[in-house]
């Protein structure tokens, strides 16, 4: 991601902050119900936070509108983790000694993980719009854990059904950036293809983020011989892979995951990103309720809304409801109450298994296509 655009991005959100998170005079910051939003701000995974964190503005202002929640009104504090494990448990003490109620949180895996002990500890519940590692919910450590996006054993499945029945392909190289999303997503899709007997693993590897060359690993590409690059992991690194390979002459394709789906990454890949394939979350755009929260957005920023907006608003519905058909910001009480009422969210009506997943969610594959991302049909 370009210096600029972070920039735009970001000044775009903390002139919109100012503005939307100021709370009436007379109304005390004790009396309000505090919604934590825990996401990158800045860095080049900032184009992921700063969509979320305007969603759970909008959610509150139009909660506020209607005489906020058990007669009290919703306060939003935001914290930048930068998508990095170590700023996101910093991120994450910072609310809970703010005395957060719930959390709209994290981004990444990695930063997930780290924090969530974090709010554990300090009883606060803490919902992912996008983290999809596949422990954060079915190793069972973190019952204050729950997210609006499924899981990584269920996207690189659909991943590898694609590439394996759909396209064909026999080769399939996998690569991660070595993160707890990356690898994790990788790591399923090597065992999806190994068990589906009727593709191989050419190469399996894990290449460093930020890196400026990937000449070496795109050298392992084409003398594996892959048919198809699936790769887990953001869209900085599946930019500069895409464009080396084609630049190199290899019309390999790229399938990747939903930290891929991201217009950015058409942005900074430009020409090299038509073709390439991602999946992510199922399209619910023409969902009257998502339809009303994008024209929100618009009106709002003057901008369509980013990767991730979507789940982002219905995280913040769903928690701020919970609290509202407990009756209570008790832990247990909301807790109990994402698992066993429903809400109208722009994803559709959705409530929490008793691991935190949100029943009713799932996966699509996107194609890029004339530079934008297509659902797959």
């Amino acid at each position: 991601m370009k210096t600029r655009f972070k920039s735009t991005l970001l000044v775009s959100f903390i002139t919109i902050t100012c503005v939307t998170f100021t709370l009436p005079a007379a109304i005390p910051a004790a009396d309000t119900i505090k919604l934590g939003v825990a996401v990158p701000l800045s860095g080049d995974i900032a184009s992921y936070g700063i969509p979320s964190a305007r969603a759970a503005e909008l959610v509150a202002k139009d909660i506020n509108e209607k005489g906020g929640i058990l007669g009290r009104k919703v306060e939003v504090l935001a914290e930048d983790d930068v998508c990095k494990p170590e700023v996101a448990t910093n991120a994450a003490t910072k609310l809970v000694s703010k005395g957060v109620n719930v959390v709209l949180g994290h981004i990444c895996s990695g930063a997930t993980k780290a924090a969530l002990g974090i709010y554990k500890e300090g009883h606060v519940i803490a919902m992912s719009p996008s983290a999809t590692n596949t422990e954060l919910t079915l190793s069972g450590k973190y019952p204050n854990f729950y997210r609006t996006i499924g899981y990584d054993r269920n996207q690189a499945k659909l991943a590898v059904d694609f590439a394996v029945k759909n396209l064909q392909l026999k080769k399939i190289a996998v690569l991660h950036d070595k993160g707890d999303y990356g690898k994790g997503f990788a790591e399923e899709a090597k065992k999806d293809i190994e068990d589906s007997k009727k593709a191989a693993v050419v190469l399996f590897e894990g290449i460093t983020q930020g890196a400026v060359d990937y000449s070496a690993v795109v050298q392992k590409i084409k003398q594996s011989g892959a048919e198809a690059v699936i790769y887990g992991g953001y869209h900085p690194e599946a930019a500069s892979i895409v464009t080396q390979m084609r630049k190199k002459g290899l019309k390999t394709l790229l399938i990747s995951d939903d930290g891929v789906k991201d217009n950015t990454f058409i942005k900074v890949a430009g020409r090299y990103a038509e073709g390439v394939y991602a999946t992510s979350h199922k399209d619910t755009s023409k969902n009257p309720l998502a339809i009303a929260a994008i024209e929100a957005h618009r009106k709002a920023y003057g901008s369509e809304p980013g990767a991730f907006f979507l789940n982002g608003y219905a995280g913040a519905q769903a928690l701020l409801f919970a609290i509202k058909n407990a009756g209570s910001t008790d832990y247990e009480k909301i807790r109990k109450a994402l698992r066993t009422y429903y809400v109208d969210t722009p994803l559709g009506k959705i409530k929490f298994d008793n691991r935190g997943d949100a029943i009713g969610v799932g996966f699509s594959v996107y194609r890029v296509r004339n530079g934008a991302y297509v659902e797959v049909k």
